[in-house]
């Protein structure tokens, strides 16, 4: 069945393609949260366990909320890895696993990248696809980021 919502068909589409970019990244600083959550070691392994433990579950919410936004939209949430890969701007360092401060200067970096597209996002959703909705929910993912990231940050002061 159609969707009335007050958007355009056009720019549904334009806002779950901006929806299935932020699921994507998601996907991937989630799968990178679980690899350096199983790999970490060193003095201070308990900290950065729990640490990245923490922001994976966050993460996996957010995930399963951008999911269901698409779907809200008439959209298709992309499942798979290799979607997620296409569509992300995070990389991967397969067979690799850097040193703990390393990892959390990863992690920062990616939520940065993270929060500059989501940032972009809000604005195309709200001026160019006139989705307040969808701003207003991605508004929320990105403060989300941001905590993520002044949490991570603080290792580096």
């Amino acid at each position: 069945m159609r969707i009335d919502i007050g958007i355009s068909a056009e720019n549904l589409k334009k806002v779950n393609g901006v929806l299935n970019n932020v699921l994507a990244n998601g996907n991937i600083i989630y799968i990178k949260l679980r690899k350096f959550h199983w790999n970490v070691s060193g003095p201070d392994f308990m900290e950065y366990h729990k640490l990245f433990e923490e922001q994976y579950e966050a993460i996996a919410q957010a995930i399963d909320d951008v999911a269901e936004r698409i779907s809200t939209l008439g959209g298709m949430a992309a499942g798979t890895t290799s979607e997620f890969a296409k569509l992300s701007e995070l990389k991967e360092t397969p067979g690799k696993c850097p040193a703990p401060l390393d990892m959390l200067k990863e992690l920062l970096a990616d939520h940065e990248t993270i929060i500059k597209g989501l940032r972009k996002g809000v604005d195309d959703c709200d001026e160019k696809y006139k989705d307040a909705g969808t701003a207003d929910f991605l508004t929320e993912l990105m403060q989300d980021h941001e905590k993520m990231a002044w949490k991570l940050r603080h290792y580096f002061r």
